[in-house]
């Protein structure tokens, strides 16, 4: 069973999950493929499918819930409305293989940056629907 569904309270429900992108590991599992033959290859193309398959990110009806980590787990959980604003950052690779890294400002000065998320114009939109905020994006 996963973090965040062990996470959830009663009445809680998972409005979006998102999940770390390939192709934001795109050098590790190129340097595994390139090394196999050495035999460190190996290496690379786990280091790649950890960060990949540790890491879990939800949008409930009532927190944003980030599991970062393997063995060492660093966890975030913001209520919703103690989130001030969510930023999302994509550099040019992110935008052409869609990317990016977002950053969620909780109340005072925390901000919780969550990288190497696949579809984060998608997180940002369903975080606003779940709050009921309006979202002013050009069309």
């Amino acid at each position: 069973m996963s973090y965040i569904d062990e996470s959830l309270v009663e009445g809680e429900t998972i409005v979006h999950r998102a999940h770390v992108s390939w192709w934001s590991q795109f050098g590790y599992v190129l340097l595994g493929i390139l090394t196999l033959v050495v035999g460190i290859g190996l290496i690379f193309l786990v280091m790649a499918w950890i960060k990949v398959h540790s890491t879990e990110i939800a949008i409930t009806n009532r927190r944003i819930i980030a599991k970062f980590g393997f063995v060492k787990r660093h966890t975030v959980e913001i209520n919703l409305e103690k989130v001030e604003s969510l930023r999302v950052e994509q550099g040019v690779w992110g935008r052409i293989l869609n990317f990016g890294t977002i950053f969620i400002s909780g109340s005072g000065s925390s901000v919780a940056p969550i990288p190497n998320i696949a579809d984060p114009l998608v997180f940002r939109r369903k975080f606003m629907e779940a709050t009921n905020r309006p979202l002013n994006m050009p069309k």
